[in-house]
């Protein structure tokens, strides 16, 4: 089995892998293909395996990140996904094997992870094992990975404004989201539309430019939820799971 890489031509009809089983007029899944569609041009890289599962990365030059990263020169990983019966053959060796040979013209590769094994953030303990390091933090548990193919090279940093993380807009929940998730689209819409439903306060951003994600107030700039202004999570919630968070 080999890999396949997305690019302007085949996007249409090749599947994104996390969401290989959602129908194609989902409006968060033609939303991500359009983002895709516009990163490809600014040199984004999506290689996944040719086999209908998730086993993908998802990277760019860190100048063109939607993320709150200062990095000059590197590439940024978006999202790094071995699952299912593919783990354990070799798979993700081979992904971020093929990322280091591709970085090895730039600084190195960072990637936005946790001491923690957390939902939606890269494995960091994969990532150490295959070289990388931790070089900056953010509360409440980020951390930024990296791994350098030039060692004289400065260390990759987050932006300063995301380290406590905090939104000023008022009393209630504030959710943010980008197209760069094909889930965090729809989920936000539907949450949000369930908390309002019972009178409770929500506010909902989408960050539809690099612009708004690089200025965002969380590390994890593709889904957010602040409460009465402080960070709560970066986890995709359910409605039901929105609403627990509001109501607590």
């Amino acid at each position: 089995m080999g890999f396949t890489e997305l690019s302007t031509s085949n996007l249409a009809t090749e599947h994104i892998c996390c969401a290989i089983a959602e129908k194609k007029e989902e409006s968060g899944l033609a939303l991500k293909k359009d983002w895709l569609n516009e990163r490809i041009r600014e040199g984004l890289i999506f290689r996944k395996l040719d086999q209908r599962g998730k086993v993908f990365i998802e990277y760019l030059p860190a100048e063109k990140a939607w993320a709150p990263v200062f990095a000059p020169h590197y590439l940024y990983i978006n999202c790094f996904w071995v699952s299912g019966s593919f783990k354990g053959k070799g798979y993700g060796k081979d992904l971020i094997g093929s990322c280091i040979a591709d970085a090895k013209h730039t600084s190195g590769i960072v990637a936005l992870s946790s001491a923690k094994k957390r939902p939606f953030l890269s494995d960091g303990k994969f990532l150490k094992k295959a070289g990388f390091t931790v070089c900056d933090e953010a509360n409440p548990y980020f951390e930024l990975l990296v791994y350098k193919t030039d060692p004289s090279a400065p260390d990759p940093r987050f932006a300063d404004h995301v380290r406590n993380p905090v939104v000023n807009f008022g009393p209630g929940l504030d959710l943010f989201y980008t197209s760069q998730c094909p889930f965090a689209p729809d989920y936000a819409v539907m949450a949000a539309n369930h908390v309002h439903e019972k009178g409770l306060t929500i506010r909902i951003h989408h960050l539809d430019t690099r612009e708004k994600a690089v200025q965002h107030s969380s590390a994890w700039s593709t889904y957010s939820v602040f409460k009465d202004g402080i960070f709560q999570t970066h986890e995709i919630q359910t409605a039901a799971k929105l609403l627990a968070l509001a109501t607590q």
